[in-house]
């Protein structure tokens, strides 16, 4: 075990390396300098314009298009797409340090913790999924700001040693973000519902309101506030979302099929002229989310 860990300010003495340099990992970074949290960031990344922004904006004290530099850090965060992350594993592994921890920022957690198994008994492996975004991607949309009242799901392995654990919930906290243990194939459930499922309702919207725009040119004109704050999901990164659907194929499918099948029994109340129903299913979504709502305020 490095040396480091067993330290009570283990991560501010630890030198932390993130693969990747867009939304998440650049956000990462911007938070962890701006709270002094670590000794010191390395970045890796393929396009040299975003190492050159992220040594400019002081985000990283170290640039490199290498993955070999993970091998100077203590603590190992992939912020890179799902199917990425599985890719770079075992070479992350092979070149990580003794004792080294090994992170990642993937929105499916099964399948990553599953990989991460294989890694070699010399680091500490545990999954991580901050619960916050933008549809905007790239080291430009990053935001110091990023995590700051987030919950930060964390799926320890049974090999993850309670130090490792201890260290990712500092580095949730200390970006301002709300540490939670979940079990992996639980977290994977509820995020094809309340996070997977939004975005393909919205690409499902904003394609469904394109046929009409094609034969009538006044759709986009009119449309307003409802249709922007519903479909604006359908801007997300389309090689995040394609990796993360299908890494989660099963819950998301479920979630999908569900979602049809309300969206048929609302279609057939409106042609049944049922006002009775349509109502009762109206009023039962608008109590729940208004509930919803007061629930979120009072946790604030």
């Amino acid at each position: 075990m490095s040396t480091f860990l067993s330290s009570p300010r283990s991560l501010h003495e630890a030198t932390l390396a993130i693969v990747g340099l867009g939304l998440m990992g650049g956000s990462l970074a911007l938070a962890l300098r701006q709270t002094g949290a670590c000794r010191r960031i390395l970045g890796i990344t393929r396009n040299p314009a975003t190492r050159a922004q992220a040594v400019a904006r002081g985000a990283v004290d170290k640039a490199s298009g290498d993955l070999a530099l993970v091998a100077e850090a203590d603590v190992i965060v992939l912020a890179t797409p799902v199917r990425t992350i599985l890719e770079q594993l075992p070479r992350v592994g092979a070149m990580a340090r003794q004792g080294a921890i090994v992170m990642d920022l993937g929105s499916t957690k099964r399948v990553i913790t599953r990989a991460m198994e294989g890694l070699p008994a010399h680091v500490e492996p545990i999954g991580a999924h901050p619960m916050c975004g933008k549809e905007r991607s790239g080291f430009n949309a990053a935001d110091a700001d990023l995590y700051r009242g987030a919950v930060f799901v964390l799926t320890p392995l049974a090999r993850t040693s309670p130090e490792a654990l201890a260290c990712a919930e500092a580095l949730a906290t200390a970006v301002g973000a709300r540490p939670l243990v979940l079990d992996p194939v639980r977290h994977d459930r509820i995020v094809a519902l309340i996070s997977h499922l939004p975005v393909a309702v919205a690409c499902a919207l904003m394609i469904t309101a394109d046929e009409f725009a094609r034969v009538d040119e006044m759709v986009y004109p009119l449309a307003a506030t409802g249709f922007r704050d519903t479909s604006r999901l359908a801007a997300s990164d389309t090689t995040m979302m394609l990796d993360i659907l299908m890494t989660n194929r099963d819950p998301v499918v479920q979630a999908l099929r569900i979602y049809a099948q309300h969206l048929a029994e609302l279609a057939d109340r409106i042609v049944a002229n049922d006002e009775v129903g349509l109502r009762d299913l109206l009023e039962r979504a608008a109590s729940k989310r208004r509930a919803l709502s007061q629930a979120q305020r009072t946790a604030r």
